[in-house]
Formats: structure tokens, C-alpha cells, sequence
């Protein structure tokens, strides 16, 4: 059976000659309904000059922030910022502390790099104290997580919602916010490898904890769109700031430095909003199909079952016992092995014009709703042979 979405994306990997993808995890295809979107976004600026900005911040935002909080069951989309990645949002958050001591970090062994390089390379310089808690044995990590949190003495409280090393998913966002008892430590969720893969509510942590993420993956929105849920209260000050920060405060030749009390706060500066519209389209698309993140995650279940049923009927150089996390209701949207051959095998696979991607030792695959069980057998024989 054919994927019946698959014709959707007709331009990326419905096109003659594409390879073929199994990395919605990493980049997801974009669908078709992005090319007006972008056009849209060229033709604005060609049309209304400096004008745009006007109608970018009028309309176009506030679209997105919209569509952003009935995803996460937000109560204000004005707590809602965007920014071209989420690297800039973790420097600005890093840069909210005051000046004179090293800041207290508690985090974990498993965060992306846009967190854990900048802040290893802080921490040679005495900027940043890290404490990591191992993820690993999943089994226990929310609960070694929270008692660590329990235990007080941070500045900060820094984890994923699901880890882009394993897929590993966090289930007590709300219980682990809870265990931070001082209101002055910030906690920060990266919901990057989570985002649109799993149904996620934020409603009862949305006036605590900051939430980022971005388009980049099961979003289908691509580069350019990250965005920042900033509780109301929490660090409203952050030193690297950006002149959009000031945007209302433009034309009022205002004194000093002010910031509006809403998620303005962390804009940064000029950037690309075309990924903006492409979002808006996707979302408005998305209801025109009448598919949701819970529905699309059941029909990526689908998919993840057959591939995993082929690899043990097949008996290739992957089966499903290197499986990192074989608990449905513990993953995100992507699958994990740990094996020593990992970037043999992407390499390999690319070499034959199949996409898969890996990190250190673990060989990752991401299906979505452009794939039907016939490619996950097809991809599951691929690594058989």
C-alpha cells in the first residue's frame, strides 16, 4: 500500500531520481504546500520593501505563534518567540545570569550539541559549572533526574524532551519542573527531537519552565524557524539581546535598555522569516488533511513495526535486540541502534543512494507519513544485504 501523503511531497522525495530518505528524524522533507509559502515570502518583500515588516510581525507571526500554542497547549502565544536557531536562544538564556560567579548547571550526558558544545567550551573557561546525570539505564533516569533537581544548588536545570541520541523520551515534564523548589533557577526544555513527533502539553508548566524547538525535523518546515516559550517572570533581562527585542520601542527614542514582559524579550536581530510562512503553510495544510501529531505518530508506529518485524525475519547486520529503546510509549518518532558499525552502514547506504544517518555508535532511522510498511521492508532488506 502506497503512503496515501506521499503525494504531498511530489518535489523532495516524490521526485524522478530521489533517493531514498529514512531520516525524517534528522531533515524531514518538506511538502509541497512550502514552495507557494516561500514564493509568498519573496513576493511580500519584493511587493512592501521596508514595509514587510509590518506584515511579518502583524500577521505572519502571529500566525505561527497560533499554530505554536494549540500544539503545546500554551495559554498565551505571546510567550512565544522565534529566532534562526535554537543555538542563539541557548546563548541568550546562558547570557541572563548575573555576571560574577559560574553558573550552576544541571543537565545531562545526552543534550545536542547546540547546548553541550557551547557549554563544555564555557566550562574550560570557568564560565559554567556542569553537573550531568547519565540518561543511561533509561529505566531510571526521570527519577534520578528529579532527585538531582531535588537536591537544589543550580542556576540552572537544562534537559531534553526526547534525546537525539537514542530517542528516548521524558514522560514527567511536570513532575521533574516540580522538583526545582527555587523559583530563581531557570529550567529549560529542549523539545527539538519531540516537537510535532509526539503529542506534547506544556498547560500546566507553561508559567515555569522555557520550552525551544524548531522546523528543522517532524515539523517539515525546515531551517530558519526555531522558537523559544518564555514563562512570564523568568529571566527578563538577558544580556545578549537583540535590537528586535527593542522593535516597539523603535520609532519612541527610548532611554537606556527596555524589554517588552512578553516573549519579545529574547528576540535577537535580523533574520530570515521565510521559514515562517513555510511553517504556516505546513500547519494549514496539516488541518486541511485533518492529520494530527497523535495521529501521526500512530501511523509512524505502523511503519516502525513492519520495519522492525522485517529486520528479525531477515537477520541482517541490525536486529531488533540493538534496539536502544524498545518501549513504543518511552520514544519519539525515530528508531536507534547501538552498534559499532554505525557510520559503516550509513556510508554504505548512501553509496546506494539511501538515506540514513548516524551519531557515534548508534545508526538512526526516522520514518513519516511519506512512508507506507512496503519501504519499511524495503529499507529493513536494504540492511540485510
Amino acid at each position: 500500500m502506497v503512503s496515501p501523503y506521499a503525494r504531498h511531497f511530489s518535489r523532495s522525495i516524490g521526485r524522478p531520481g530521489a533517493p531514498f530518505h529514512c531520516a525524517a528524524h534528522s531533515h524531514h522533507a518538506w511538502p509541497d504546500v512550502t514552495l507557494d509559502a516561500q514564493v509568498a515570502a519573496w513576493d511580500l518583500a519584493a511587493e512592501k520593501l521596508d514595509h514587510k515588516w509590518d506584515h511579518v510581525f502583524g500577521t505572519v507571526m502571529p500566525e505561527a505563534q497560533s499554530h505554536l500554542a494549540r500544539l503545546l497547549s500554551l495559554p498565551d502565544p505571546n510567550t512565544i518567540t522565534f529566532g534562526p536557531n535554537t543555538h542563539s536562544f541557548v546563548v541568550r538564556l546562558l547570557s541572563s545570569f548575573p555576571a560574577g560567579r559560574p553558573v550552576r548547571i544541571l543537565t545531562t550526558s545526552s543534550e545536542f550539541m547546540s547546548f553541550s558544545r557551547q557549554t563544555t567550551r564555557m566550562e574550560e573557561d570557568g564560565l559554567v559549572k556542569l553537573s550531568r546525570i547519565h540518561v543511561e539505564p533509561f529505566e531510571s533516569f526521570e527519577e534520578r533526574f528529579a532527585e538531582a533537581a531535588r537536591k537544589g544548588g543550580h542556576d540552572l536545570v537544562f534537559f531534553s524532551h526526547a534525546f537525539y541520541d537514542s530517542g528516548f523520551r521524558v514522560n514527567t515534564l511536570k513532575e521533574i519542573v516540580a522538583s526545582v523548589s527555587n523559583p530563581a533557577t531557570l529550567v529549560v526544555i529542549d523539545g527539538y527531537h519531540g516537537f510535532m513527533a509526539v503529542p506534547t502539553d506544556l498547560s500546566t508548566i507553561a508559567d515555569r519552565a522555557f520550552y525551544l524547538a524548531g522546523g528543522y525535523k517532524f515539523g517539515m518546515s525546515g531551517e530558519g524557524v526555531c522558537f523559544l516559550h518564555c514563562p512570564p517572570g523568568h529571566a527578563s533581562r538577558p544580556r545578549d539581546t537583540g535590537w528586535y527585542a527593542g522593535f516597539t520601542a523603535l520609532g519612541d527614542g527610548a532611554n537606556g535598555v527596555p524589554y517588552p514582559t512578553d516573549g519579545a524579550r529574547f528576540l535577537g536581530a535580523t533574520f530570515d522569516v521565510s521559514g515562517l510562512y513555510r511553517f504556516n503553510a505546513v500547519q494549514n495544510w496539516l488541518a486541511r488533511e485533518g492529520l494530527t501529531v497523535a495521529g501521526m505518530l500512530e501511523y509512524g508506529r505502523g511503519i516502525e513495526r513492519a520495519f522492525l518485524a522485517e529486520l528479525a525475519r531477515v537477520r541482517g547486520i541490525v536486529t531488533p535486540s540493538q534496539l536502544m529503546v524498545p518501549w513504543e510509549e518511552r520514544r519519539s518518532r525515530f528508531l536507534a541502534f547501538r552498534t559499532e558499525k554505525a557510520g559503516e552502514i550509513t556510508a554504505s547506504l548512501a553509496a546506494r543512494d539511501i538515506i540514513v544517518d548516524y551519531r557515534a555508535d548508534r545508526l538512526r532511522f526516522g520514518f513519516s507519513i511519506y512512508h507506507d510498511e512496503d519501504d519499511a521492508r524495503r529499507m529493513a532488506r536494504a540492511l540485510a544485504s
